[in-house]
C-alpha cells in the first residue's frame, strides 16, 4: 500500500483501565497519562505518545460515573481483556469531504459528532469525530478533527515508536480502496507509511511499538 495516513492514536479498549495500564507500563518502561473522562459515555482513558503526531489511548469504564445510558464505545462491556480495538485517522480536509470520499468508495465511517473532556489540569479538549462503531473492533479507522484544542501528543511521555500497523481482511482490495479515499491528496503515492495490508481469513487489527526494551505487540 502506498497511501499515507495520518495516524492519530490507536485504541485499547479494556474492561479494566488500571490494571491495563499497569501492564504497559511495565511493557514500555513509561507510564501513561491519565486523560481524563468521557461525561455520559462512561469511560476514562489514559494516553501515552508513540512519536509525532500519534499516541496510544487506553480507555476503560469509569467507576466514577453511573452506568452510561447506551453501551461504552468499542465494545468495552463485552472485553474479558484488553484488546487493540481501534485506530484513527486525523484528515488534513474537512471531515465531510473525507466522509463523502469514503461513502462514495463503499465504507459509511458513520456520523460526525461532537466531544469533549477536561484535562486534570483543567484544559477543556474539544473535537468532532466518526464515531466508531459499538461492540466489534475494525481494521478500517474513524477519523477526528481537534479543531482548535491542543493536540493530546503536545504534552504527553513517550512510551515508544510506532513502526508497524498491521492490517489483516478477506477483501484486502477493498480495504485498500477505502484507505486511498480516506487519504489526503497530497499524500497519495507516498511510501513511508507505517500500514501494512495483507488478506486473511478473518479482520484482525495489530501494532508494532519500539519500546525501550525491545519491540512490543499489540493485539
Amino acid at each position: 500500500m502506498r497511501t499515507s495516513l495520518r495516524i492519530d492514536h490507536l485504541v485499547l479498549a479494556t474492561p479494566d483501565l488500571t490494571t491495563t495500564v499497569a501492564d504497559i507500563t511495565e511493557r514500555l518502561g513509561v507510564a501513561p497519562l491519565p486523560g481524563g473522562a468521557h461525561v455520559g459515555r462512561g469511560t476514562f482513558n489514559a494516553l501515552l505518545g508513540l512519536g509525532g503526531h500519534t499516541y496510544l489511548e487506553i480507555i476503560g469504564p469509569d467507576p466514577a460515573q453511573p452506568e452510561p445510558e447506551h453501551p461504552r464505545p468499542f465494545g468495552i462491556d463485552q472485553l474479558e481483556r484488553a484488546r487493540l480495538m481501534a485506530w484513527c485517522v486525523a484528515p488534513q480536509r474537512r471531515l465531510e469531504s473525507v466522509v463523502a470520499d469514503a461513502t462514495e468508495s463503499g465504507f459509511d465511517p458513520g456520523p460526525i459528532e461532537s466531544m469533549s473532556r477536561r484535562r486534570p489540569d483543567g484544559v477543556l479538549l474539544e473535537w468532532r469525530l466518526t464515531f466508531p462503531p459499538t461492540g466489534r473492533h475494525s481494521v478500517l479507522p474513524f477519523l477526528i478533527d481537534w479543531l482548535d484544542s491542543p493536540h493530546p501528543t503536545l504534552d504527553l511521555p513517550i512510551g515508544g515508536q510506532l513502526i508497524g500497523l498491521d492490517l489483516v481482511h478477506p477483501s484486502p482490495r477493498h480495504i485498500d480502496s477505502v484507505l486511498t479515499a480516506l487519504a489526503d491528496p497530497a499524500t497519495l503515492g507516498d511510501d513511508d507509511s507505517v500500514i501494512t495490508l495483507n488478506e486473511g481469513t478473518e479482520s484482525l487489527l495489530s501494532a508494532r511499538i519500539r519500546g525501550a526494551s525491545g519491540p512490543v505487540v499489540l493485539v
